[in-house]
């Protein structure tokens, strides 16, 4: 009996919020206080969840078709593993891989210095980083026979210093080059390692642009800070500990799709909004593989939200409309290969959640004088 109230309610709740915002387009600025009073009718709907209660059933996994910009990602944690040789660890962790390869991963991410975790033979930094390299190659083969790209944290040497380092590698198995820890704890510059330049590179790949980050780096944001300015689309973190709540933080922070990769604890895939896609657990200890649509914009809820029935109406099941009701963010995804999220916010005159706020820091810094 709900159901059928709730559906009624929710399609005069749709014709009224249409009506109603066609004609807000049309005259002077409605204010957010004045549009929510207005919208209330039918709120009782809204409070049972109406809105997920007619989103596209179907979901990622039966889509007979690859989304638009669908990224499978694999990432590792080490927990419970252990090697004599860090040659032992390498082939561990290789076979480990292969386990992915049926989902064709596009990019793997491995743990901060994964080559040396977890082993029991004892080296010195120097042999550390001279291994590294001779290890690496490996994983460079199992790129380019797999055709996937890799992010692979080791110890690198340049000019007689030694850095905490991630090596990108290419789907042809080369390297693209490094990302160096900016930040190191304590015991990091005791070992003789060098801390990484201030300013992160970002990496251009055939499915967009990443960038990295290690271990205690999450703890200053702004780095992260910077590779979203410089178009970065997925953040990978590579470390030696878990991180919790933080991977997830970082996520809806600089509104990228942030991966961990793990020495111990759990390793995660997290959306733009900062939810859980994946992660590692009791029953999927060590690897995991998930895909992300990038082909998705995040919105402050307010004022964008006057255009989305106009935008639903449009475009249907191509299109999803997530809203954050409480944090009043609204995540727009493109469900279909012929629609672009960017053509969306043309059209119907949006802005991004980092262009609203540009906005408004503006506004205020003139008006403040």
């Amino acid at each position: 009996m709900f159901f059928i109230f709730a559906k009624i309610s929710f399609r005069k709740k749709n014709e009224y919020l249409k009506t109603y915002t066609m004609k807000v387009s049309k005259s002077k600025p409605v204010s957010r206080r004045s549009f929510l009073g207005k919208a209330a009718i039918t709120a009782g709907v809204t409070a049972f969840g109406a809105d997920k209660m007619f989103v596209n059933p179907s979901g990622l996994s039966d889509s007979p078709f690859r989304l638009p910009r669908e990224v499978w990602i694999a990432t590792v944690s080490q927990q419970g593993m252990s090697a004599e040789t860090s040659e032992k660890m390498v082939q561990s962790v290789l076979d480990l891989l292969e386990k992915s390869v049926i989902y064709h991963p596009d990019v793997i991410c491995l743990p901060e210095v994964f080559m040396v975790n977890r082993v029991r033979e004892r080296k010195t930094l120097s042999e550390k980083t001279d291994l590294s390299g001779e290890l690496l190659k490996k994983m460079m083969d199992f790129a380019r026979v797999n055709q996937s790209y890799m992010i692979c944290p080791v110890y690198t040497r340049e000019n007689g210093k030694i850095y905490n380092s991630a090596v990108v590698i290419d789907r042809q198995g080369n390297r693209m080059g490094e990302y160096r820890k900016m930040y190191l704890p304590d015991d990091e510059l005791a070992m003789g390692l060098t801390p990484g330049p201030l300013q992160p590179p970002v990496f251009k790949t055939d499915f967009g642009i990443i960038g990295i980050q290690i271990c205690y780096d999450i703890n200053w944001n702004e780095a992260w800070n910077s590779l979203r300015q410089q178009g970065a689309e997925i953040i990978f973190w590579s470390s030696a500990f878990g991180g919790g709540q933080m991977v997830n933080a970082k996520a809806w922070q600089n509104k990228v799709v942030t991966v961990s990769s793990v020495g111990g604890e759990t390793a995660k895939i997290c959306d733009i909004s900062g939810e859980l896609i994946a992660k590692t657990g009791v029953w999927d200890r060590n690897l995991i593989c998930a895909p992300v649509n990038l082909e998705k914009v995040f919105l402050h809820t307010w004022p964008s939200v006057q255009r989305f029935d106009e935008i639903k109406a449009k475009y249907g099941r191509k299109i999803r409309i997530i809203n954050h009701h409480e944090e009043e963010w609204s995540i727009i995804e493109s469900l279909s290969p012929d629609v672009r999220v960017k053509d969306i916010l043309t059209e119907f005159e949006l802005r991004t959640f980092e262009q609203l706020m540009s906005d408004s820091e503006k506004k205020n810094h003139q008006t403040r004088g």
